[in-house]
Parts: structure tokens; sequence; C-alpha cells
């Protein structure tokens, strides 16, 4: 599989992650190099709910938003090389380093999300991760992730069936 003949539309996204609206983050992937790297877009409009609050006379993407789309597209890169079921998996945030916020990101802005993968040691993914928008970055940040699987039948850290 070549960066060429992806194709991760909302509807192949939809399977890969479990977030669903209001936190899924990312609208399509552009190119996946597999084990390597990842491009995907976030179309970011008025109507995100977030957008109420933060802040109402000019609204601004929160930072942590742009973080967790990052992170988002890090996972993509993840599950479309590992298969997975995503009814019983997830994917853990477990560090951010380095993070940098350069712009703000305002209704209209198309998001690009570039995700580099690092490494890969006992569990724990660590990728490179810049939000442009424009050609300009927006945030940048040294991600790492850890993966999940529960038993259909095991109780997540909240109580919840998984």
């Amino acid at each position: 599989m070549t960066a060429q003949d992806i194709n991760l539309d909302i509807h192949k996204i939809l399977t890969l992650l479990p977030h669903r609206y209001p936190i899924l983050l990312v609208d399509r992937v552009l190119a996946l190099d597999p084990h390597k790297s990842i491009t995907a877009l976030k179309n970011v409009t008025i109507n995100e709910p977030y957008f109420v609050g933060h802040f109402p006379t000019r609204p601004v993407m929160p930072g942590v938003l742009i973080l967790e789309a990052l992170a988002q597209a890090a996972a993509l890169l993840t599950f479309a090389e590992e298969p997975h079921d995503s009814s019983n998996t997830v994917y853990y945030f477990v560090g951010i380093d380095g993070a940098r916020f350069k712009r703000p990101v305002e209704p209209g802005d198309q998001l690009i999300l570039n995700v580099e993968l690092k490494r890969y040691m006992r569990g724990i993914w660590k990728f490179s991760a810049k939000a442009t928008v424009d050609g300009v970055v927006a945030c940048e940040a040294e991600l790492m992730c850890t993966i999940k699987h529960f038993d259909k039948s095991e109780k997540t850290d909240d109580g919840a069936q998984a």
C-alpha cells in the first residue's frame, strides 16, 4: 500500500476510530505512508460546539482539541497498519512533549494534520506532529500513545462495559 492509493473518507474513518461527534476531529485522510506518516484534514466550522464559549466574540479552536485531532490522525496511522476491532480497542494518550501553539485556528480554516511515526517501543508509539493552516504552523508537539484491547466482558476504568 502506498500513499497514492489511500483514500480514507469519513465513512472509513468511522470504522477505524471509536470517536463520534462532537469529539471526532478528522474529516479525511489525504495521504498515508504505512509505518511512516499520515496527512489528514479537519474542516473547522462555526458550528463546532466549543465555539459557543471559546470565545463568543472571537471564536478560536482550543489548543487541546488541536492536539486531540493530531492524536486521532496518529491513531489512524496506527490502526491502518494494525488490524483491530474498534468496539474493544482504545487508543490512549500517554504523553505530550514540546507542545507549542503558534497561530490561532478559527472557523473557516482547514487544519492540515501531519503526523510522522518516530518509533515504537514496548507498546508505546511516539510521533512528531504538526498542524498547519494555509501552510503556517498552528501547533506542533511530540505525542506518545498506546493501544489497549479490552475483552468485551471486561469493564473499563470508568466501570462501563467495554
